[in-house]
């Protein structure tokens, strides 16, 4: 692949790396509800760009940036097509978590320059029976978002002992997560929704397959990486900023997708066009106004929280926990917004060849 990504050497250039595409991601929404996921091209392209590995770690070329870039540029693909921003959150957040993984075995995995495309999930729905240098592993994994153009898995399993699964100290199932090539893997076709239809979120099944030890992670133990960006205390706010820049994005795309429809359209009781009428325009100013408070408590919380631990604040506990609920309650306004606009378009949203449906 022409990979261009490691001479990106700013955060910003990223986030216009993901702008400069959303008009081919446009353009390609159909294909991609018809296929079920990103059209194969799209997706050369994507990874091509580094936007399935954003936070891959610098030690084996990749570009590590810091949430809220990440976040910037989850949303500006978002709000081309929701299920595209969504594969590159997801990657890029299972790219994350490789910084538990010793340097020289990442390195094997992801080449030079690096090509990382992984998917998986992060529920325990496989078993691995420990054996000399690794592990067995069996299991059958859901929503798998991405996986038609993935090159890696990532794939939590139980650790078991004969039949029985090995107890924690605390009484809880071993777990640890297993890192497979997608040859190992046999997809399921198994994503027949309406919503989100091309993200290509498959189940996935590992028969009987070895993993080396060396492949193997778990994220409660310390990380390999020393940056900010694997500290065990932001894990849970980098991992979700990227889902909040989804969803806010699919919310900004609905609302500029219904401004455009109100500047031509009007309904079926009226020939006053939407972009006239009290009521839309009211709608309107509150979707923008929920859109815009919810986002800068994310821009301003997750900053804080960022910097707190990088600068290397002793307690940074509060801004975490900030933070945390900024990306929570940006979550549930960017739902509120895309109810509002879907309510103001009536009639007008509920069909396939109108975008905002999309939204």
């Amino acid at each position: 692949m022409n990979v261009s990504h490691p001479a990106i050497d700013a955060a910003h250039d990223i986030v216009g790396v993901a702008r400069t595409l959303a008009p081919r991601i446009v353009a390609s929404r159909d294909d991609a509800e018809e296929m079920r996921q990103t059209p194969p091209a799209l997706a050369k392209a994507i990874a091509d760009a580094g936007l399935y590995q954003m936070f891959l770690p610098q030690s084996v070329g990749g570009m590590e940036l810091p949430p809220l870039a990440a976040f910037e540029a989850v949303e500006e693909l978002s709000k081309a097509d929701g299920s595209v921003g969504w594969c590159a959150m997801i990657a890029s957040d299972v790219a994350m978590i490789t910084g538990w993984l010793p340097t020289e075995t990442l390195r094997k995995m992801v080449g030079s320059p690096p090509d990382f495309r992984a998917a998986g999930s992060l529920r325990p729905q496989g078993k691995a029976w420990p054996v000399d240098g690794g592990y067995r592993v069996k299991g059958q994994w859901n929503f798998a978002s991405g996986i038609m153009h993935a090159n890696w898995l990532y794939c939590p399993t139980i650790i078991m002992d004969g039949e029985k699964p090995q107890m924690t100290p605390a009484g809880t199932p071993k777990v640890r997560a297993m890192w497979l090539p997608i040859e190992d893997a046999q997809i399921i076709d198994t994503w027949q929704t309406i919503g989100m239809r091309g993200t290509g979120s498959q189940d996935f099944i590992i028969d009987d397959k070895f993993v080396p030890e060396d492949r193997t992670c778990f994220i409660a133990e310390p990380p390999v990486e020393k940056g900010a960006l694997f500290n065990p205390r932001l894990f849970l706010v980098t991992l979700w900023v990227t889902t909040a820049g989804n969803a806010l994005g699919i919310a900004r795309g609905a609302i500029d997708t219904f401004v455009d429809i109100a500047l031509r359209d009007a309904s079926t009781q009226s020939t006053a066009l939407l972009r006239d009428r009290p009521h839309v325009q009211s709608r309107v100013g509150t979707a923008e106004a929920i859109l815009n408070a919810a986002r800068a408590y994310v821009v301003h919380a997750v900053d804080a929280a960022w910097q707190a631990v990088r600068d290397g604040e002793p307690d940074p506990s509060r801004k975490i926990a900030d933070a945390r609920l900024a990306i929570t309650h940006a979550i549930h306004e960017a739902v509120r917004v895309v109810d509002i606009i879907f309510h103001a378009a009536g009639t007008n949203a509920i069909y396939t060849r109108n975008p905002l449906e999309r939204h």
